[in-house]
């Protein structure tokens, strides 16, 4: 993810006006049906499947409306680290996937901690909207508000919303869906989340042959997925998964020659959030260089 962190929204869009964000906007079409109904507001979608960007983009460009803007990234991640507290006038999510499965529940969006950053987040008085067909996750969304700083209100409601998963659920049956409406009433202070300054390293000689970087697991986990290297471009590729606090990333450090010795750093052109899991990578890749 390659942008000024946080953003300034005022410069992007060229104006100052009410932010609205869509979190996990699909294929674009209500997102930009939207920013043409409200052009005095302006709109961030976010997405994290690239395809989806695409067909958002391709929909954005049809259109002809200037007030909506992409982020291709983690909620998570957008929330800590792009908008700064009490910046946000509304948020909104269509159908978020509710991950039924007991196993997959700790990748639910809208748990307790989440609230609380969408919270700081927020002016004071914002609001949160989220529709789902799952009525388990609604329940235990409604745990999760707890303390939250929010007022909730659910309501059950008929399909309204003409989007794909409302569309793919009416024909399987479903007639009601249900609506929850998060108010603002007090507000949590959560700061921003900043970069640290990442650490590259040199080595003196580098073997591909006896490289075998170690992985670690715990609060910080680091994977490596593959090791790739080109003897005539004397080039090592590794990709790695790094993963801390609900943030998952997967890049590509390389290994290639610089004034005389070995470079070790983030591939060029592959987007992370520089966070201390990316310098555990970089320090585990130099070890495994050094051969210790």
């Amino acid at each position: 993810m390659h942008s000024e962190r946080p953003i300034d929204w005022r410069r992007r869009f060229g104006r100052e006006a009410p932010i609205i964000v869509e979190i996990g906007f699909g294929n674009g079409a209500y997102l930009v049906r939207q920013a043409q109904e409200q052009p005095e507001r302006d709109f961030v979608g976010i997405e994290l499947e690239w395809p989806s960007v695409q067909r958002g983009l391709r929909r954005i460009a049809q259109a002809g409306v200037s007030n909506v803007r992409i982020l291709q990234v983690d909620a998570r991640v957008a929330f800590e680290r792009l908008f700064t507290p009490r910046s946000v006038h509304h948020i909104y999510s269509l159908f978020p996937c509710p991950w039924r499965k007991e196993k997959h529940i700790k990748h639910r969006l809208f748990g307790h901690g989440f609230l609380k950053l969408l919270n700081s987040r927020l002016v004071d008085g914002g609001t949160i909207h989220v529709v789902t067909d799952y009525e388990p996750y609604v329940e235990w969304i409604v745990e999760q508000a707890q303390g939250t700083g929010f007022d909730l209100r659910v309501e059950r409601i008929p399909p309204r919303y003409g989007t794909k998963y409302e569309r793919k659920w009416l024909e399987q049956g479903q007639a009601h869906f249900f609506e929850l409406w998060f108010a603002k009433e007090t507000h949590v202070d959560i700061p921003l989340k900043e970069d640290i300054p990442l650490k590259t390293y040199r080595v003196a000689r580098f073997d591909p042959k006896r490289f075998q970087p170690k992985e670690t697991r715990g609060d910080i986990t680091v994977v490596f997925k593959a090791f790739l290297y080109d003897p005539e471009r004397q080039t090592g590729m590794v990709r790695v998964v790094a993963v801390e606090e609900g943030l998952t990333q997967d890049f590509w450090i390389e290994i290639t020659p610089h004034k005389g010795q070995w470079a070790i750093r983030p591939a060029p052109g592959c987007g992370f959030v520089p966070t201390v899991a990316v310098q555990r990578a970089l320090d585990l890749v130099y070890e495994a260089a050094r051969g210790e």
